[in-house]
Protein backbone atom coordinates (compact mmCIF):
# COMPACT_ATOMS: atom_id res chain seq x y z
CA UNK A 1 0.00 0.00 0.00
CA UNK A 2 1.06 3.16 -1.27
CA UNK A 3 0.64 6.41 1.02
CA UNK A 4 1.34 10.33 0.20
CA UNK A 5 1.32 13.40 1.78
CA UNK A 6 1.57 17.06 0.15
CA UNK A 7 2.10 19.74 3.65
CA UNK A 8 2.11 23.76 2.98
CA UNK A 9 3.80 26.40 4.86
CA UNK A 10 3.88 30.44 4.25
CA UNK A 11 7.02 31.67 5.35
CA UNK A 12 7.72 35.06 6.04
CA UNK A 13 11.11 35.53 4.12
CA UNK A 14 12.04 35.98 0.42
CA UNK A 15 12.01 33.27 -1.90
CA UNK A 16 15.30 33.58 -2.31
CA UNK A 17 16.51 32.89 1.88
CA UNK A 18 13.60 30.11 1.88
CA UNK A 19 15.97 28.56 -1.02
CA UNK A 20 19.37 29.12 0.44
CA UNK A 21 18.05 27.61 4.19
CA UNK A 22 16.49 24.80 2.08
CA UNK A 23 19.39 23.51 -0.74
CA UNK A 24 21.67 23.47 2.18
CA UNK A 25 21.85 20.22 3.27
CA UNK A 26 23.94 20.87 6.35
CA UNK A 27 20.63 22.50 8.06
CA UNK A 28 18.55 19.56 7.41
CA UNK A 29 18.84 18.18 10.98
CA UNK A 30 17.61 21.23 12.43
CA UNK A 31 14.38 21.24 11.49
CA UNK A 32 13.11 17.72 10.45
CA UNK A 33 12.79 16.01 13.12
CA UNK A 34 14.17 12.12 12.58
CA UNK A 35 17.22 13.46 10.62
CA UNK A 36 20.48 12.58 13.01
CA UNK A 37 22.37 13.76 9.73
CA UNK A 38 22.30 14.16 6.12
CA UNK A 39 26.07 12.83 3.79
CA UNK A 40 26.41 14.73 0.54
CA UNK A 41 28.13 11.29 -1.78
CA UNK A 42 28.46 13.48 -4.62
CA UNK A 43 26.85 16.84 -6.31
CA UNK A 44 22.97 14.63 -6.83
CA UNK A 45 23.15 12.31 -4.27
CA UNK A 46 22.82 11.79 -0.54
CA UNK A 47 22.75 9.74 2.39
CA UNK A 48 20.07 10.78 4.75
CA UNK A 49 20.41 8.75 8.68
CA UNK A 50 17.28 8.80 10.34
CA UNK A 51 16.28 8.44 13.74
CA UNK A 52 12.88 6.37 14.16
CA UNK A 53 10.48 5.00 17.34
CA UNK A 54 11.95 1.73 17.39
CA UNK A 55 14.63 1.92 14.93
CA UNK A 56 17.33 3.71 12.92
CA UNK A 57 17.12 3.99 9.25
CA UNK A 58 18.72 5.49 6.55
CA UNK A 59 18.36 5.78 2.74
CA UNK A 60 20.18 7.08 -0.81
CA UNK A 61 18.72 9.92 -2.95
CA UNK A 62 19.04 11.24 -5.72
CA UNK A 63 17.98 14.45 -7.00
CA UNK A 64 15.82 14.64 -9.72
CA UNK A 65 15.10 17.67 -10.71
CA UNK A 66 16.23 21.19 -9.29
CA UNK A 67 15.48 24.29 -10.33
CA UNK A 68 16.74 27.31 -8.27
CA UNK A 69 14.08 28.95 -6.22
CA UNK A 70 11.35 26.69 -7.47
CA UNK A 71 11.48 23.23 -6.96
CA UNK A 72 13.56 20.21 -5.82
CA UNK A 73 12.91 16.47 -6.62
CA UNK A 74 14.21 13.61 -5.17
CA UNK A 75 13.94 9.09 -5.61
CA UNK A 76 15.21 7.29 -3.46
CA UNK A 77 18.12 4.65 -5.19
CA UNK A 78 18.96 2.56 -1.86
CA UNK A 79 17.11 2.09 1.39
CA UNK A 80 13.47 3.46 2.80
CA UNK A 81 11.84 3.43 -0.77
CA UNK A 82 10.02 7.08 -1.42
CA UNK A 83 10.12 9.90 -3.94
CA UNK A 84 8.82 13.71 -2.91
CA UNK A 85 9.41 17.11 -4.27
CA UNK A 86 9.49 20.32 -2.37
CA UNK A 87 8.33 23.57 -4.02
CA UNK A 88 8.82 27.32 -3.33
CA UNK A 89 6.45 29.83 -4.29
CA UNK A 90 7.26 33.38 -4.28
CA UNK A 91 4.02 35.20 -2.99
CA UNK A 92 5.49 39.09 -2.70
CA UNK A 93 9.09 40.41 -1.89
CA UNK A 94 8.65 39.12 1.96
CA UNK A 95 6.83 36.05 1.51
CA UNK A 96 7.16 32.95 0.14
CA UNK A 97 4.99 29.43 0.48
CA UNK A 98 6.34 26.26 0.74
CA UNK A 99 5.05 22.75 -0.09
CA UNK A 100 6.50 19.33 0.57
CA UNK A 101 5.34 16.11 -1.20
CA UNK A 102 5.99 13.10 -0.82
CA UNK A 103 5.15 9.45 -2.05
CA UNK A 104 6.16 6.32 -0.38
CA UNK A 105 5.64 3.02 0.35
CA UNK A 106 5.07 2.03 4.80
CA UNK A 107 7.60 -0.74 5.92
CA UNK A 108 7.14 -1.74 9.07
CA UNK A 109 4.29 -2.06 12.09
CA UNK A 110 5.68 2.04 12.82
CA UNK A 111 5.35 3.49 9.44
CA UNK A 112 1.99 1.97 8.62
CA UNK A 113 0.75 2.98 11.88
CA UNK A 114 1.82 6.38 10.80
CA UNK A 115 0.54 6.63 7.47
CA UNK A 116 -3.08 5.16 9.28
CA UNK A 117 -3.22 7.42 11.77
CA UNK A 118 -1.53 10.78 9.89
CA UNK A 119 0.92 10.80 12.17
CA UNK A 120 3.22 11.09 9.15
CA UNK A 121 1.19 14.47 8.29
CA UNK A 122 1.52 15.33 11.38
CA UNK A 123 5.30 15.26 11.49
CA UNK A 124 5.66 16.87 8.27
CA UNK A 125 3.54 19.73 9.37
CA UNK A 126 6.06 20.18 12.21
CA UNK A 127 9.20 19.54 10.25
CA UNK A 128 7.47 22.46 7.70
CA UNK A 129 6.56 24.86 11.27
CA UNK A 130 10.62 24.24 12.38
CA UNK A 131 11.67 24.86 8.81
CA UNK A 132 9.22 28.36 9.06
CA UNK A 133 10.70 29.25 12.27
CA UNK A 134 14.11 29.48 11.62
CA UNK A 135 13.59 31.14 7.77
CA UNK A 136 11.79 33.79 9.52
CA UNK A 137 14.59 34.36 12.05
CA UNK A 138 16.80 34.63 9.86
CA UNK A 139 14.99 37.08 7.66
CA UNK A 140 14.01 39.74 10.41
CA UNK A 141 16.03 42.42 11.14
CA UNK A 142 18.22 41.70 14.68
Amino acid sequence: MSSSLVETVDVKAPVSLVWELWSDVTRWPRFLTHVQRVDRLDDGRFTWWLALPGTDKYFTAELTEVVPEQRIAWKVTAGTRHAGVVTFHRLSDTTSRVTLQIEYEPEGLVEHLGALTNLDRTVANYDLGQFQHMAEELASPS
